[in-house]
């Protein structure tokens, strides 16, 4: 089948306004909820956008850790590409898909680091293979091949030991986020589409947008 004819038609479920929260975080964390009660693989799966210095945009998936009145926050390498180029352009996008329920939500903000003591936190409940594997890999540089790869976690696992410490480079990054829009797959591409925008003063305003 060409690719031009693969089609879906959605019509599970709807969002009108008035299904909607005021706030953008209670309706974020029940459709989450609700993505999770479904039995969806890695419901905290996420597309993070960001731009490179050059105004390039790039893509990566990475995971929910936390989700709060502060914001979204996940946790990686500060020295990668996505860490480089927050640091210089700290505007980015967050995107959810859960395509069994027919949602997306969009979320577009500011990031920064969390503080030290909460990167410390989590880092201490990750598997310790985990941790080794975040004291071995230099995240985004070129690397001759798979056994320079495991031969430098070799290297890291031994020097670690059973308690490693979470390294500098390391660490959470939290958007706080000024627009989130709730996207509802509907018959005859009439999806519904609802979109928050937080003011100056921090107050939440919500539109239906077209689709």
């Amino acid at each position: 089948m060409p690719i031009a004819h693969l089609r879906t038609e959605y019509q599970r479920f709807s969002l009108l306004e008035h299904d909607t929260d005021a706030d953008p975080m209670v309706q974020f964390m029940r459709w989450f909820e609700q993505a999770r009660e479904a039995g969806l693989a890695d419901p905290n799966a996420m597309t993070l956008a960001t731009v490179g210095a050059d105004g390039r945009p790039s893509l990566r998936v990475v995971l929910l850790k936390d989700a709060d009145p502060a914001g979204f926050t996940w946790y990686t390498n500060y020295q990668s590409r996505k860490g480089r180029e927050l640091a210089v352009q700290p505007h980015a996008a967050l995107q959810f898909y859960w395509p069994a329920l027919e949602r997306q939500v969009q979320i577009e903000g500011t990031v920064e680091r969390v503080s030290a003591a909460d990167s410390d936190a989590y880092f201490a409940i990750r598997p310790l293979a985990s941790r080794i594997g975040a004291l071995a890999s230099h995240q985004s540089a070129p690397i001759g091949g798979r056994a320079e790869l495991e031969a430098q976690y070799a290297a890291a696992a031994l020097a670690a030991g059973d308690a490693p410490a979470r390294p500098a480079h390391w660490g959470g990054l939290r958007l706080r986020p000024e627009r989130i829009e709730f996207w509802q797959g509907r018959s005859s591409r009439l999806h519904d589409r609802i979109a928050y925008t937080r003011d100056a003063g921090g107050a939440w305003t919500r539109a239906r947008l077209q689709p």
